[in-house]
């Protein structure tokens, strides 16, 4: 058995302002959108052989019910990986830095910031020297 691929989903109370922060901010590309009433219920983003999905709350309640209640409890973690740092940087240049920039003990020079709806995004660039 081979796993060809796996995707984040995360969950938002609106998702509008999600896939405009990574869309904006990174080039990502919708690629699929679901509307729930005036608004967007899923969204699927893509970037390269990268891929995110987001879903609102009141889509994952009607979807997938035993779900609703355990994604509510906390926010996500996404550690991805960039060939620029500085340039991803100032594509957060007035999001709010919740990490700021450092080298890792593996190598990598990274900062965190959090999406609109409160996830956490971690944004690393690989290759330098450890640090203590």
């Amino acid at each position: 058995m081979n796993v060809n691929r796996i995707t984040s989903m995360l969950f938002a109370a609106e998702i509008e302002s999600c896939a405009k922060f990574w869309v904006d901010r990174l080039g990502y590309t919708k690629t699929a959108e679901v509307p729930e009433g005036d608004r967007l219920g899923f969204v699927m983003l893509n970037r390269g052989n990268t891929e995110l999905m987001y879903m609102t709350w009141a889509s994952l309640e009607k979807d997938m019910p035993a779900a609703a209640e355990p994604a509510r409890r906390g926010p996500s973690f996404l550690y991805v990986e960039v060939d620029d740092i500085e340039a991803t940087l100032s594509a957060m240049k007035d999001v709010k830095i919740i990490q700021p920039m450092r080298i890792t003990f593996y190598g990598a020079k990274e900062f965190g910031v959090q999406d609109p709806a409160g996830h956490f995004v971690t944004f690393a660039q690989m290759g330098f020297a450890p640090q203590s």
